[in-house]
């Protein structure tokens, strides 16, 4: 189990955050057997609230893994925050230049010893008025096409009652909060195989990807899922698939 291997910074991290979310959230998981034991991998998850990306760390940990998220490098510039991040292995991107092209080779490397990286598709929280993901960038498809890791979807839903990206208020102090969690199995990339990584194969890839998260959400929520949002056209763009 890696959490045997953790060291003395990602000990403390686990000693500062994880007594907390016990106490804080009320946990409903489902999917776990689809994580990996062994191995790298990718995992996609939808990005609605600042506070789902602890609802993924603690899954991950849970499952006997150790996450890896890709984030703005910005929140390494954050006082203590960064020095933190730095000491548990998470990774920074500057996105549009030649750092994102070291961020890419630690992500490779990563895998190659066995990872688990967390990217978020969507580079942001979600725009879609109701919280559904939006089209996503192609920086997982690109990961998983150059190594040939697996990709599992990750819905995740309940941290809009601690975050809500739609009115930017955070809420705290009323009892436990009712989050649940859910992996899928690996999203079929088989067809884009040894293909070169055009802007059409990516996107493709993207939006298997993007797909496969809206639908576990779906069967978190309960409801039927919308075509996938486009942000920046202002419109929803429709998907290769069906919507439920």
């Amino acid at each position: 189990m890696a959490r045997r291997r953790l060291g003395l910074w990602r000990r403390l991290a686990v000693l500062l955050l994880l007594p907390g979310m016990q106490v804080w959230t009320k946990r409903s998981w489902s999917g776990m057997e689809n994580l990996p034991a062994a191995g790298g991998f990718i995992i996609t998850p939808n990005h609605m609230s600042q506070f789902d990306p602890l609802l993924v760390a603690h899954y991950v940990y849970a499952s006997g893994r150790w996450p890896r998220f890709l984030a703005k490098a910005s929140i390494w510039k954050v006082p203590f925050v960064g020095f933190m991040l730095r000491k548990t292995m998470q990774i920074p991107v500057e996105r549009g230049s030649v750092e994102a092209v070291k961020s890419l080779d630690t992500l490779i490397e990563a895998l190659h010893q066995g990872g688990v990286v967390v990217i978020y598709p969507e580079g942001t929280t979600t725009r879609e008025p109701d919280l559904w993901p939006m089209r996503g960038k192609t920086g997982a498809a690109r990961l998983a096409l150059v190594t040939g890791a697996p990709v599992l979807p990750m819905a995740t839903w309940g941290a809009q009652r601690v975050h809500d990206v739609r009115t930017k208020k955070f809420t705290v102090g009323r009892g436990r909060v009712p989050v649940s969690v859910s992996v899928g199995k690996p999203v079929d990339l088989s067809r884009w195989a040894g293909q070169a990584p055009s802007r059409a194969v990516l996107e493709q890839m993207t939006e298997a990807i993007q797909l496969a998260t809206r639908d576990l959400l779906a069967e978190l929520r309960d409801e039927t899922p919308p075509p996938i949002y486009q942000h920046d056209a202002g419109r929803a763009k429709g998907p290769t698939g069906p919507t439920a």
